[in-house]
């Protein structure tokens, strides 16, 4: 195991340490200077505005932006729903696959633009090659960039002074396609589909196994879906079973190279907002926090998975430890860091069930989730709730020390406070309402196959899951009935959009606001006392919020497995 954690450290060490200068590279990029990829791609950059009649020297109020971004994402979720009701007279559909139902096409329409990526469906089972492309891969590419043009925005609004405008939604969202998503993802495809990654639109091989019978062995473009997956943190997988299938994750360096892509892309965005606000403290104090909540969600996993199941353990399995649900290619301790790597910032992609890990584990990532994924997470709206914790931060400690509160040069009012906790508050809202719905409900109770607080668990997390558009779900319960592909659309769209709109707010408040030059009155944002406080405002909000249900579901689930209770 020493030469696993050896590894690990090198790999997570790698991907945040390219972060730094990736970080100033999109800095440039969304500045408008001059970079390494401009010679190639600013001809091209400059074409597209021509063709859509975009004046990219144009800017744009707070409310045309908003508007336009809302727009473009309904027109968004319209193309996709179309595609999926469509698959079946489409062309490139060699497996003769039907059209979605509706209910399911509709989940998938809003979970593609939302970038939860939720997925009660099989890919390589129901989705064409055309729905691929046109559904998945341009979602994949348009939604990472909508957050990433947000959270742009909002440092471009910490760095400006008395400014009516915020900027333009389409050079933003332009600029992040062309220059961030596409030349990330076809650089970092190639070491995937080396490993043994398919890559391919070939019809499925029937093959005849040695016990008899026939085999559907699927093709496809597993190599570039899950080049998104990992670094636009969508999670969406080609394969049913995610990273545990072995044409997605076919040996131990594409497993470790997973973990690297995901940490990658969200860790250079704290670097980015630093050059783009000119304020190198907040990039030390954002990518300070977000490292140690990180290092803080390693050692309930290890503790739930290393300490096993009392039960099992009377059963006479080794140790207790329960390998059921998890792939058995991959050591116990690389389904632990994976499980941690991918959930902290709401990546959502699985190597083991999430059923099948323990109490303790799962206690871990409904923690991370719902304090609003802002560990490296979720791009654009991580950086974007990481910020909205430091606003709060601020306030509260502006009032215990009798200092004006201001963040980045700027002065915090009431508004932008109460602006932060309302995005907080819309996700807690939805997940935990929604979760009562269904637990009142005959519908949402049918499609429990757990009871006790495991069953209880498994409703929470799918909310949880969506309302910070993570996507990812318990198999214990069945979410592909009508009833929770409904239900969790809502969670899905409040998540989003309350984060999105409410740093766009914020933005446009911070941009009508004059700077303020830092003085021996301002409180230093980059300090270790002022980090590990932010980390006390986020431990308390969350756990005022979700502390009862999470005491009900994986804490009671605990008790009870010590006491070798079972239900």
């Amino acid at each position: 195991m020493t030469l696993q954690i050896l590894v690990y450290i090198f790999v997570i060490g790698a991907g945040l340490g390219l972060a730094v200068p990736y970080g100033r590279f999109m800095a440039r990029v969304f500045g408008g200077e001059r970079n390494l990829l401009t010679p190639v791609i600013r001809p091209v950059e400059r074409w597209v505005y021509k063709v859509c009649g975009i004046d990219e020297n144009t800017e744009m109020t707070l409310k045309t932006y908003i508007l336009t971004l809302l727009v473009f994402e309904l027109l968004g979720a319209i193309l996709v729903f179309a595609v999926m009701m469509l698959q079946g007279v489409l062309p490139l559909n060699p497996q003769e696959h039907p059209a979605l139902r509706w209910d399911r096409a509709l989940n998938l329409a809003v979970s593609f633009v939302t970038n939860s990526n939720y997925q009660p469906y099989v890919g390589e089972r129901e989705l064409t090659y055309m729905s691929y492309m046109l559904g998945v891969l341009v979602q994949d590419i348009i939604s990472p960039s909508v957050g990433l043009a947000v959270i742009v925005t909002m440092a471009r609004c910490f760095s400006r002074g008395s400014s009516p405008t915020i900027g333009n939604f389409w050079v933003d969202l332009i600029r992040g396609m062309l220059y961030i998503w596409v030349p990330l993802t076809l650089l970092l495809v190639f070491p995937l589909i080396s490993q043994g990654v398919i890559q391919n639109m070939n019809a499925y091989v029937v093959a005849h196994p040695l016990e008899g019978g026939e085999q559907l062995i699927p093709g496809g473009p597993a190599g570039i879906i899950t080049a998104f997956k990992l670094l636009a943190e969508d999670g969406n997988a080609w394969s049913g079973v995610s990273a545990a299938h072995p044409f997605e994750t076919p040996t131990g360096l594409s497993l470790y190279l997973h973990m690297g892509y995901i940490l990658f892309v969200p860790a250079a965005i704290t670097f980015m907002v630093g050059w783009l606000t000119k304020n190198r403290k907040i990039t030390v104090a954002l990518f300070s926090t977000m490292l140690l909540l990180f290092a803080l969600s390693m050692p309930l996993p290890f503790l739930g998975e290393f300490g096993g199941n009392p039960l099992l353990q009377q059963l006479g399995v080794q140790g207790g430890v329960s390998m059921e649900g998890k792939e058995v290619r991959f050591t116990l301790f690389e389904h632990v860091v994976f499980l941690v790597t991918a959930m902290a910032p709401a990546n959502g992609s699985t190597l083991a069930q999430l059923s099948s890990v323990m109490p303790l584990s799962i206690l871990q990532v409904i923690f991370n989730l719902g304090i609003g994924a802002p560990i490296f997470g979720c791009i654009g709206t991580g950086s974007l709730t990481m910020i909205h914790y430091f606003i709060v931060s601020m306030f509260l400690a502006g009032l215990m020390t009798g200092r004006t509160p201001e963040l980045i040069g700027k002065k915090l009012d009431l508004r932008e406070v109460v602006l932060a906790c309302t995005s907080f508050l819309m996700s807690s809202f939805t997940a935990l309402g929604f979760s009562a719905i269904a637990l009142s409900t005959p519908a949402g109770l049918a499609a429990m196959s757990n009871t006790g607080p495991r069953g209880l668990t498994e409703v929470v997390y799918v909310f949880i899951s969506t309302s910070i558009n993570n996507g990812s779900f318990m198999a214990g319960l069945d979410v592909t009935q009508p009833f929770y592909n409904l239900a969790t659309i809502l969670p899905m769209l409040g998540g989003r959009f309350s984060t999105l709109i409410v740093g766009l707010l914020i933005g446009g408040s911070i941009a009508r606001k004059g700077k303020i030059p830092i003085s021996a009155a301002s409180l230093p944002v980059a300090s270790p006392l002022f980090i590990i406080f932010v980390i006390f405002v986020i431990i308390i909000l969350s756990g005022l919020s979700f502390f009862p249900v999470l005491t009900l579901g994986p804490i009671l689930e605990q008790l009870m497995m010590q006491a070798g209770i079972t239900f």
